[in-house]
């Protein structure tokens, strides 16, 4: 790890990063604090293999800010981590930020229980228990909340657009979002047509 001032035209977004970057007030006060005072926090990042540029693992909204305020270089510190670690630390490093949608957790809780499906993470071997964790399982127990509510989080990712936004909006409760992302995509989009036409709230 090392600490460096790199361009803001190498750094890349993490891919199929969860959670939204939105140009609202809070984004607003950010550019002005960085207008004013400059990056105080240093963004984590890592090198993107074969190139010279660099994914961002912490610092999505630092990194708009600071584009949105003309500033061309920002500093980072550089950790060498592989792709699965990579995901796991985006997920860890704002799952506890104070306003999180429901459609940012479902895709943060999905992506980091690939991650450690690949990394085939085993925690907590005793001798009674050979077979490894679940990665739900794991999810559930850093999360204080229960394996089958990571999963049901990790349903609403087959969601169509729509549906996920009226998540996000509360105008869907989780149990009912969760049974219609067992519908397929077009029965969902009869589903939303409905709605449309009746002016109901699916249920």
């Amino acid at each position: 790890m090392k600490q460096t001032n790199i361009a803001v035209s190498k750094l890349r977004p993490f891919e199929n990063n969860p959670y939204q970057v939105r140009d609202d007030e809070e984004m607003n006060t950010l550019i002005e604090s960085i207008q004013t005072q400059g990056i105080l926090s240093p963004l984590i990042v890592r090198p993107i293999e074969n190139t010279e540029e660099y994914e961002v693992i912490s610092g999505h909204r630092r990194l708009h800010a600071a584009q949105k305020a003309g500033i061309t270089e920002v500093p980072a510190l550089i950790y060498a981590l592989d792709r699965d670690s990579a995901a796991i630390a985006v997920v860890d490093s704002n799952l506890h930020r104070e306003h999180i949608l429901p459609s940012e957790k479902a895709f943060a809780y999905k992506l980091k229980a690939d991650a450690l499906k690949h990394q085939g993470q085993r925690t907590d071997i005793t001798p009674e228990q050979i077979a490894p964790k679940l990665s739900t399982e794991v999810i559930g127990e850093q999360e204080g909340i229960s394996k089958d509510t990571v999963k049901r989080y990790i349903r609403l990712t087959h969601l169509i657009p729509e549906f996920l936004e009226k998540m996000d909006k509360g105008e869907i409760a989780l149990s009912v979002g969760v049974e219609l992302s067992f519908l397929a995509e077009s029965s969902q989009r009869e589903v939303l047509e409905q709605c449309a036409i009746n002016d109901c709230t699916p249920s």
